[in-house]
């Protein structure tokens, strides 16, 4: 089972395959994802400092090149867990990002993922 360690909430453990944020709203962390988890905004973005996936979606991708969000963050809504990670969640609900997280987003992975390796 893989253990996700979130800087200044703890470590915890989920089940392998589950979307990284998923994992993070059911352990307690206020996480935005206002798009739904459908890799059409930023706000559910993690930076990781350890245990980083060497693949991603080309969704994820996709936006993060829009954003020029490329090197530090990735988007925890098209990153499925199977290692361990520690990572930082930089835009959540009580640090005043917004009013609420959004919409949950679904057990399944939209738009359907087509992964590639990391190049940045």
């Amino acid at each position: 089972m893989p253990k996700i360690t979130v800087e200044g909430v703890g470590t915890f453990d989920v089940p392998q395959g589950k979307r990284l944020v998923l994992a993070l709203e059911d352990a307690g962390v206020d996480i935005l994802h206002r798009c739904g988890g459908n890799a059409r905004c930023t706000t559910c973005r993690v930076h990781f400092l350890a245990g980083e996936p060497q693949q991603m979606t080309i969704a994820e991708r996709e936006r993060l090149d829009v954003n020029l969000l490329t090197g530090k963050a990735r988007l925890s809504c098209q990153i499925v867990c199977e290692g361990d990670m520690h990572i930082e969640v930089p835009y959540r609900v009580s640090q005043g990002a917004e009013e609420d997280a959004g919409p949950r987003p679904d057990d399944e992975m939209t738009p359907k993922p087509v992964w590639v390796e990391k190049t940045f």
